[in-house]
């Protein structure tokens, strides 16, 4: 099983150091769903709102057997994992739910989400925001960082629900294959391991949504797809347009090819799922837009 690594870097910009393998996924449970094995009012929530209708699992107390050795982690507050469980259903699962049926999500979501309550630190300074294993668990990390009386929802979708967005975006390519043509849009201009040298504007005017999107086509349509459902109109506008850019003809070179990949891939989302994707980001603009509404610390 092959893992993925999301890496924070500058400018609050998430970078991906990742590889990703084909699972197949149904709708059998692979989970004890047995109320016996319920302990707290958390759990019971979880096996209602996440176990019942899209066979997922939470993961938010510590397992050592469960997380990476590499790094020094603590748990995840109570509270945190709670705040966390609400948002991504809300921002995530209904979203989804609501555009394409609760059976779409409970065939094709990951199976477990994993909380860590603090970050996960590499030698040079990068913080890694999350990891997905094989399309089935994906690890949230700095959990405990969340201000649940005061959430910033922009550094919510860039830390936590691009990483989700683009790892289900993986789970649906890999179930159902996108066209060759994509790999040869951008095939002279892919980093391969030097990804993690580019910057942000030399990789826009690539026509990379991302540095670590020119590592390699998969990574390249997943963080299109990540980034997208991640910002708001005007935040995707920007990146188009690489407005930090002094090049302005390199930036209006790197647009036309955002464009193109972003026409194939909403050609490809609707021809094989039949998800209009626009539409996707207008029901999940339209969610984010409520969080700060949202009640964090009650379980209903």
């Amino acid at each position: 099983m092959k893992n993925i690594k999301y890496i924070l870097v500058a400018f609050v910009v998430s970078a991906f150091l990742l590889s990703c393998s084909e699972e197949k996924l149904d709708t059998k449970s692979i989970f004890d769903t047995e109320t016996s094995s319920v302990k707290n009012e958390f759990d019971t929530w979880v096996y209602n709102n996440y176990t019942v209708p899209y066979n997922i699992q939470i993961k938010y107390k510590f397992d050592d057997k469960e997380s990476s050795n590499q790094y020094n982690l603590i748990p995840a507050k109570y509270e945190n994992s709670i705040a966390m469980a609400i948002l991504v259903k809300h921002l995530f699962l209904d979203a989804y739910t609501e555009l394409k049926g609760a059976d779409f999500l409970k065939k094709y979501s990951p199976r477990i989400f994993q909380y860590i309550g603090s970050g996960a630190y590499n030698a040079d300074g990068s913080v890694i925001a999350g990891t997905a294993e094989g399309g089935l668990k994906i690890t949230l990390y700095n959990v405990n960082t969340i201000d649940i009386n005061n959430i910033d929802v922009n550094k919510l979708n860039d830390t936590y629900l691009k990483v989700i967005h683009h790892e289900f975006s993986h789970i649906l390519h890999q179930t159902k294959s996108y066209s060759t043509d994509w790999n040869l849009i951008s095939a002279t201009n892919y980093q391969s391991g030097s990804w993690i040298n580019v910057k942000d504007t030399a990789a826009l005017k690539m026509g990379f949504i991302s540095p670590y999107g020119s590592s390699e086509p998969q990574e390249d349509f997943a963080t299109m797809v990540g980034g997208y459902l991640s910002t708001t109109d005007a935040e995707w506008q920007d990146l188009l347009n690489n407005v930090k850019a002094k090049d302005r003809v390199g930036a209006l070179a790197g647009k036309a090819i955002l464009l193109q990949k972003f026409t194939f891939i909403q050609d490809y989302m609707k021809t094989n799922w039949d998800i209009d994707i626009v539409k996707l980001k207008t029901i999940v603009l339209r969610r984010s837009s409520e969080v700060k509404t949202l009640d964090l610390k009650t379980l209903k």
